[in-house]
């Protein structure tokens, strides 16, 4: 695991932040900052950038929860979050707000290893699948947008689509351009003319 990361650990008691901090460092981690205020949290983790977010509330409300969500953007980074206590709507809104892990009960030392780690690793598969995800959304749209330019070229030249591909295809080799561009630029020169 990598222990070069830079960890914000979001703790309002100092005490209970001691301990997180010996923990982490314990298990090889030395790049941690505390932030003890919630207030301004998202400036201020922009200002740390942290490659890792552990959050430790002990009875946060849905807001709260909401709001260092947001703050900590479990989007770009892993977040752990341990709580004392949930409910149902609590869990929603934790899985809605896309963190990392959420763990029930109270933080125990020995505890926090294991749960970066699945942090870490759900976040990273987390990550691939919305990668995959806008892929293929991708690979829908150039695909909508060459059958649009293919239908174009068929209608206009009275060619077949084998043909009308062709077409788009030697235009593109001869502008040293990816098919799909030369697809868009007719279709947006289309647009221009009608």
């Amino acid at each position: 695991m990598a222990q070069d990361m830079k960890i914000a650990v979001i703790e309002p008691d100092r005490d209970r932040a001691l301990e997180i901090i010996d923990a982490l460092k314990e298990d090889g981690w030395q790049d941690v900052v505390v932030l003890a205020e919630v207030t301004g949290l998202a400036r201020k983790l922009a200002a740390l950038e942290p490659d890792l977010v552990l959050i430790d509330l002990a009875n946060p409300s849905r807001d709260a929860l909401e709001q260092v969500s947001a703050a900590s953007d479990a989007q770009s980074r892993p977040v752990a979050m341990f709580v004392d206590r949930s409910d149902d709507e609590m869990t929603q809104a934790a899985v809605a707000a896309g963190l990392s892990a959420y763990v029930v009960g109270e933080l125990q030392p020995e505890r926090i290893r294991p749960v970066l780690k699945t942090a870490i690793a759900r976040f990273q598969m987390m990550s691939q699948m919305r990668l995959e995800l806008e892929t293929a959304k991708q690979a829908l749209a150039d695909r909508k947008t060459l059958d649009r330019a293919k239908g174009m070229i068929m209608r206009a030249k009275g060619v077949g689509e084998e043909e009308a591909y062709a077409l788009l295809r030697k235009t593109a080799m001869s502008q040293n351009r990816k098919v799909i561009d030369v697809a868009q630029a007719l279709l947006t020169a289309s647009d221009l003319l009608t």
